[in-house]
């Protein structure tokens, strides 16, 4: 593996920058050392050189690398799971670059998942670039939401010629004088005093109490039943003896002193 495999934009981030190289099983250790020691050539402020199961445990700091070089060493066998992917995002820092070798199908999509950006996948040459966010992870920013739209009258519909009414003009003295209670009642409107079922304006209490006392009758009630025929049918104690024989269920109405038993 040599800088001319690189794509220039790594290059170019690599003065003054901290750089991760990753490695996986099968690399040769020269090979790694002579390519880091190439990266040193280009003045970079900080190399650091992990393998790939070391690089979740050690746990590094956010947002501290500019340039990640992943799987670059044959035999390129190294995969990047989604949890390491997840993990390079979260150590690089914002618009930083990585660039590594990876033979799987899924590395676009796994890559998107973890949070890059500005991926390029070359199948072709089984390797791949992209780009962290111009944010840090977990970052919030406030939305400037547009002001809501309020209605309002256009200046050229305004004259200040026009004279406005007062609504309190289009009052009389009629309108203003408060009603009297009798004006208020819903029932009895209709020309007869009769009040409503549920009322509740007092007119039931007012009819209830200027209405007369009807007088309370017995009325007669025959025991035998035989009251009717006349008075061979009739006992001693019949209310309707001495009067004469009537229909069966016609109303005969008895005085008083008719109601009253002889003693």
């Amino acid at each position: 593996m040599s800088l001319a495999t690189i794509p220039s934009e790594a290059l170019n981030r690599l003065k003054d920058g901290t750089v991760l190289v990753l490695w996986g099983a099968g690399s040769s250790p020269e090979d790694v050392q002579r390519f880091s020691q190439e990266l040193s050539a280009q003045k970079c402020s900080r190399i650091i050189v992990e393998h790939f199961e070391r690089l979740i445990l050690s746990n590094h700091p956010n947002s501290i690398f500019d340039v990640v070089l992943s799987n670059v060493f044959e035999p390129h066998t190294a995969e990047h799971s989604f949890e390491l992917l997840s993990e390079i995002v979260r150590i690089m820092k914002t618009n930083g670059f990585i660039f590594g070798k990876e033979k799987s199908d899924r590395i676009s999509a796994d890559l998107k998942l973890a949070g890059f950006c500005n991926i390029i996948v070359e199948p072709s040459e089984n390797s791949f670039s992209a780009q962290t966010p111009n944010f840090e992870v977990g970052s919030s920013s406030r939305l400037a939401f547009a002001k809501p739209t309020v209605w309002s009258l256009s200046d050229n519909l305004v004259d200040d010629q026009i004279e406005l009414i007062n609504e309190d003009d289009l009052l009389d003295e009629n309108d203003l004088k408060k009603p009297e209670a009798e004006t208020l009642r819903v029932c009895g409107t209709t020309g007869k005093r009769k009040a409503c079922k549920d009322c509740s304006c007092g007119l039931a209490e007012e009819l209830e109490a200027g209405q007369p006392v009807k007088p309370t009758t017995k009325s007669a009630t025959s025991s035998c039943g035989s009251c009717y025929l006349g008075d061979a049918f009739r006992c001693a104690s019949c209310p309707y003896l001495g009067m004469p024989a009537f229909k069966p269920g016609e109303k005969i109405q008895l005085s008083e002193r008719q109601l009253n038993p002889d003693l």
